[in-house]
């Protein structure tokens, strides 16, 4: 079954510079069966196209690993509501 490519936006963290985010893409653009990865510096976030028969998240994320950065995947990521009050 064939599924085609996937677009997925995850938080990259440990990236301080420029070096850094393109030491990511380039990493990651050479794995087979990634179609492109960007990265914004600014937001910390990888926006990585790829096919799923060649390569899964697990996958890049142990890449990411291996640069000395980590990925954060929904798995480990956690919602929080902080009320602020007092403003008009």
């Amino acid at each position: 079954m064939f599924m085609g490519t996937i677009t997925k936006t995850v938080k990259v963290k440990g990236m301080t510079c420029a070096s850094c985010s393109s030491a990511v893409e380039r990493n990651l653009s050479k794995a087979d069966g990634v179609v492109s990865a960007s990265v914004n510096l600014a937001t910390e976030k990888l926006t990585v196209e790829y096919d799923a028969e060649k390569i899964n998240m697990e996958d890049m994320a142990n890449r990411i690993d291996k640069l000395g950065y980590k990925l954060e995947t929904e798995d480990n990521l956690k919602e929080v509501i902080i009320p602020v009050g007092g403003m008009t």
